[in-house]
């Protein structure tokens, strides 16, 4: 692709999250969800493969209808209250069908069928964007409207995706589906307690962005799409696959690592609100998602030649790392010591 194009893309994705988590007004945030649709669209389809193109259409497809709803609900609630506010949502009909447009705008069950396809056609630098910075928006309207929404409704979703998310990665070898089904998981995590405690929903996304985006710059330094591919990556890179090991375990939240905070801090908060059963429900779903990040680390840092992978053995390479990966990783695995300090500024 063109740089000035890309540059132009990612300049206008930029503008549209900017746009819609400072907005105040449906309209604009509606604008902004809009303007970053069409911003990444060129991005999945550029390879011009023909699994691209049915990505960027699906995506295309689902937003719109997404986009559509977000409209159809602040105009009912502007019908019925003469209030085009975004923290002035309070029409049931309104709530349940804003509900339903987030839900589809992040992927989130029963809404979820379109990201692991969109993930698979899409490059990794895409897939990227599309896992940390296209979420951001649908999850700040979420975090503005969140003292309105129905709390059952939110809930049940939440442990459906956190169920989803775990069991329907189980048996994936294709690396970018296993990250959206990933991805699902974590959003069950950050939903199931917008209601509580909004601010701890965008600590567990600032710390699940990062973690991802380690995760992805890795595999995308090392090229690695496939399992099979990435058991080969030891001989090539052995500090970067230690690295990402380290991320991975991160991910699926196993102490002392990073990604455990967030999971601890919400577990507190539901026994807080008598919801231990749904904090035990999502424990144990949890597990689901240790498999598959286990699985992954596996391939990547203890499976040692001989073993029975048809690809070519790489060499081991003298390129040095980039910086920004190394920063990436090392905060995805080195976090928790400061959660006392995070713990109070939520």
């Amino acid at each position: 692709m063109n740089p000035q194009a890309k540059l132009i893309f990612t300049i206008s994705l930029l503008m549209g999250t900017t746009i819609t988590i400072s907005s105040n007004h449906w309209v604009m945030a509606w604008a902004g969800l809009e303007i970053n649709t069409l911003a990444i669209l060129p991005l999945i389809s550029k390879s011009h493969h023909p699994r691209a193109i049915e990505a960027a259409t699906k995506y295309f497809l689902t937003q719109a209808a997404a986009s559509a709803l977000v409209l159809f609900s602040s105009m009912t609630n502007a019908w019925y209250t003469g209030q085009w506010d975004i923290t002035q949502l309070t029409h049931p009909t309104s709530c349940l069908v804003l509900t339903t447009a987030i839900a589809m705008k992040l992927g989130l069950v029963p809404f979820h069928f379109w990201f692991p396809e969109v993930l698979q056609g899409s490059s990794l630098t895409t897939g990227l964007l599309l896992s940390t910075i296209m979420k951001l928006p649908p999850i700040a309207l979420l975090y503005m409207t969140s003292n309105t929404l129905n709390p059952t409704l939110l809930t049940s979703m939440a442990i459906l995706s956190a169920a989803l998310g775990g069991w329907m990665g189980l048996n994936q070898t294709q690396i970018r589906k296993i990250l959206a089904f990933s991805s699902i998981s974590h959003l069950g995590w950050m939903t199931i307690i917008i209601v509580y405690n909004p601010k701890l929903t965008l600590l567990n996304f600032y710390l699940y962005a990062l973690m991802t985006t380690a995760v992805f710059l890795t595999l995308n330094s090392i090229n690695a799409l496939k399992l099979s591919t990435l058991m080969t990556s030891w001989t090539k890179t052995p500090a970067l696959s230690a690295m990402l090991f380290l991320t991975l375990l991160s991910l699926a939240g196993l102490p002392p690592l990073t990604g455990f905070l967030p999971k601890w801090l919400i577990i507190q908060e539901l026994t807080k609100q008598n919801m231990a059963l749904a904090a035990v429900a999502l424990s144990i779903l949890s597990l689901l998602g240790l498999f598959f990040y286990l699985r992954l680390a596996y391939c990547a840092t203890i499976t040692l030649p001989p073993h029975t992978t048809n690809h070519m053995k790489l060499w081991h390479t003298s390129k040095p790392t980039s910086s920004s990966i190394s920063i990436l990783t090392t905060v995805s695995a080195t976090l928790l010591p400061i959660s006392p300090l995070i713990s109070t500024m939520i």
